[in-house]
């Protein structure tokens, strides 16, 4: 690949791999630099659902799709909180910087649309990915929940970290203030995450539940990170692979577009 250099900026052909590690790099380093909120709160969040629910319901719910209930429960805890997360990252991030008038400093420099796309998305993939490792070897040394295709649970992960920090972009994007930014996340990213079978088998749901719930592709990601862990699905992961891709590819051209035009983010 050819060697060039565009305003002054190393190049490896069209992509500014520097400028793009740098970003990518500041946007985690955010994030570890107050990790108590930003991962151990989390965490703490993830085990106190696990046992409330657990005491709570456990007892009397019984089996769940063959599964001892505290198991099923697990990795629809695991992929909420990892989705809940990759959000917060690249939200929180885009619209402090528009509040604070420092969003020109990521939109100045030589970097291209999607460089910018994916250096903020590339941010809440680490958050979402050292959440689900944590969750993950909490599930196998407390409940002795192991990973039956760890694969398919890793491209979940992935692809539910990559497409909601496409989400939290295009939130932040539209939101000009932070009660904007928590009506959108009380308001639809909670109520996507909550009924969207992390709880329950949606076997047990009625018919219209049932078919709403197939709309909701955050199902996919829960019931694909299920599949992953433990074997067991309510749908095929080959559905949720292929709708969960469509969203994903459709967010982050939806951020493309917006960045390149500068949309909501250019005075």
């Amino acid at each position: 690949m050819a060697e060039s250099t565009q305003m002054g900026v190393r190049r490896f052909g069209r992509v500014n791999w520097m400028g793009l590690y740098t970003l990518s790099e500041r946007e985690v380093r955010r994030f570890l630099a107050v990790w108590t909120q930003t991962l151990g709160a989390p965490l703490v969040t993830a085990g106190l659902f696990l046992l409330i629910f657990n005491l709570a319901i456990g007892p009397r719910r019984g089996d769940v799709m063959g599964q001892p209930f505290i198991a099923f429960l697990a990795p629809g805890i695991l992929m909420m909180t990892v989705i809940q997360n990759a959000f917060a990252n690249t939200s929180s991030s885009i619209v402090i910087a528009k509040l604070q008038g420092s969003i020109v400093d990521t939109l100045m420099p030589p970097l291209s649309p999607l460089e910018m796309v994916l250096g903020y998305i590339a941010g809440g993939v680490m958050r979402g990915f050292f959440v689900a490792v944590a969750i993950g070897v909490g599930m196998l040394v407390v409940l002795g929940v192991g990973i039956q295709y760890p694969l398919w649970a890793l491209v979940f992960v992935l692809l539910g970290s990559i497409m909601l920090a496409a989400l939290g972009i295009v939130a932040a994007i539209f939101a000009n203030k932070f009660d904007q930014m928590a009506a959108i996340t009380n308001f639809i990213i909670t109520p996507l995450a909550f009924l969207s079978g992390t709880f329950y088998s949606i076997e047990s749901l009625p018919l219209v539940m049932q078919t709403l719930t197939h709309w909701n592709p955050i199902f996919y990601l829960i019931d694909g990170a299920r599949y992953g862990v433990l074997g067991v699905s309510d749908s095929s992961p080959w559905l949720g692979l292929a709708v969960c891709t469509t969203t994903t590819s459709a967010l982050v051209i939806l951020c493309w577009y917006w960045f390149k035009r500068g949309y909501r983010l250019k005075a």
